[in-house]
């Protein structure tokens, strides 16, 4: 697949590669021929300038240097002009030094006065004077510590042997070597780096593919721990969440298709016995009918509530209320209750608290069902009670009781729809097991939160928490 993203990478690094060892080989090649040419010329200098101190020691003047330097090279005297120098000593281009000649040849030679001793291209002849620019480009020549002449160094290099050329040459096919194996080299670790980086992002997209189908729970394996590897870990979370959304989702509509076929079933029944005559319609009878209908009309209304809580609808009229009140006005509407059940409720509220912001009737309506729950899982003689706390921004309301307690498996789900942890209880009490839930929407519609804390056969402790001045406005 031309497309894919794993040609796309592996044509990136192969690019790369061949550039990089493009620039690698053609910058090596200049700099070392550079450099190569470089040190022939300054070791040609340097035995030529031995040579010429060799001679001034022994003579005590540059007359007759150029027939010694003849003899040195075996060739006669006297010497001829080199062609390939011009006026700045840099070598003629169309005509090169040639290798075969000595490169000491290409030196040009000035005496201590300026003159020139041994001529330098075809400007500088034997006798001519030099100026201070280009003695001040050349290399002196010292003789106990005394300048005596200053020799003319071209600015290219001689020409080079044979062994020379075989040199450089052997070292470009080397670089081309290196290139072609570095580019080699390249290839492999880019089509296993893009392979690595491309397999985790097939495994997701087969999974997606997996969750389209309808198979929502999936897992990707986790192999690393950079982007791709938390992309795959959320990809996983998200998953699971999905697929536990999907559940809370079928088994709302099975608990909701329960709780409303049990009042329907009820009423239909009576409703059909009236109307063919088996039953009589009597006020007990219509009793029984109507609290199903109101049984009815309180879980629609527990419905639409947690349906405009989740989408943020809930209207809430917030105003600045006192905790103490709050709970002072819950225990006057469960005072007879509680007294009817033989449970003490009673009220510790914390002196001096700071108002809070928040829907006086909703607020009312999640104490009223923490009360509730409280006083139905409260045995006789037990005790209910309501109050507050600071810490810090925080404001806490708390409902304790000494009741029967939520077990440990149960505590993390008491807050979930249709959730019920004492089920056959639950029935008999008419529960629809959506009071907690209704709660926990409201207080964090106020921008509050709510916990629980219980020990079974002790009781349990929910605490509401609002953070001054952080409540939603609605």
């Amino acid at each position: 697949m031309p497309r894919s993203l794993t040609w796309k990478l592996t044509l990136a690094f192969l690019l790369v590669a061949i550039a990089v060892a493009l620039l690698v080989a053609v910058a090596i090649r200049l700099t070392s021929t550079g450099s190569f040419d470089q040190l022939l010329l300054e070791q040609a200098r340097s035995e030529y300038k031995a040579n010429l101190i060799a001679y001034y020691q022994a003579h005590g003047s540059w007359e007759g240097v150029e027939e010694y330097l003849a003899q040195q090279r075996d060739e006669p005297a006297p010497r001829p002009t080199p062609e390939p120098a011009d006026a700045t000593g840099a070598g003629d281009a169309a005509n090169p030094p040639n290798f075969r000649r000595e490169r000491h040849q290409i030196f040009g030679l000035v005496d201590a006065q300026g003159v020139v001793v041994l001529p330098f291209g075809p400007v500088y002849k034997t006798g001519t004077h030099v100026s201070q620019d280009v003695l001040a480009r050349g290399e002196p020549v010292e003789v106990d510590g005394k300048v005596v002449g200053t020799i003319l160094t071209p600015t290219r290099p001689p020409g080079l042997a044979p062994e020379e050329i075989a040199y450089l040459r052997r070292t470009d096919n080397a670089l081309l070597l290196a290139a072609g194996g570095a580019i080699l080299v390249a290839l492999a670790a880019g089509v296993l780096l893009a392979r690595t980086l491309t397999r985790p992002l097939h495994a997701l997209t087969a999974a997606t593919h997996r969750m389209a189908g309808g198979e929502l729970e999936q897992e990707v394996l986790v192999k690393s721990k950079d982007e791709i590897g938390e992309l795959a870990t959320a990809f996983n979370r998200m998953s699971r969440e999905v697929a536990r959304a999907n559940d809370a989702r079928r088994q709302m509509t099975a608990d909701v298709a329960h709780e409303l076929r049990t009042p329907l079933t009820v009423i239909a029944g009576y409703v059909e016995s009236m109307r063919d005559g088996a039953l009589a319609p009597t006020p007990e009878r219509l009793s029984v009918i109507y609290a199903e209908i109101e049984h009815l009309q309180n879980l629609v209304g527990d419905l639409r509530t947690l349906t405009q809580a989740d989408a943020g609808e809930l209207k809430l009229n917030k105003q600045a209320v006192n905790p103490g009140e709050l709970l002072q006005q819950a225990f006057v509407t469960f005072e007879h209750q509680a007294a009817q059940t033989g449970v003490n409720l009673e009220v510790k509220a914390s002196d001096g608290l700071p108002p809070i912001e928040v829907d006086e009737a909703r607020m009312a309506q999640v104490l009223g069902n923490l009360l509730s729950n409280a006083l139905r899982y409260t045995p006789a003689g037990g005790r209910i009670e309501l109050g507050t706390a600071l810490d810090g921004d925080r404001v806490t309301l708390t409902v304790r009781d000494t009741g029967q307690g939520i077990a440990l498996e149960d505590l993390p789900f008491v807050f979930d729809r249709f959730y019920r942890a004492d089920k056959s209880r639950a029935e008999e009490n008419g529960e629809s097991g959506l009071g907690l839930a209704i709660v926990k929407a409201l207080v964090e519609a106020h921008g509050g939160a709510i916990s629980v804390q219980s020990v079974p056969g002790a009781g349990s402790t929910f605490a509401i928490t609002f953070h001054r001045g952080r409540q939603q406005r609605s």
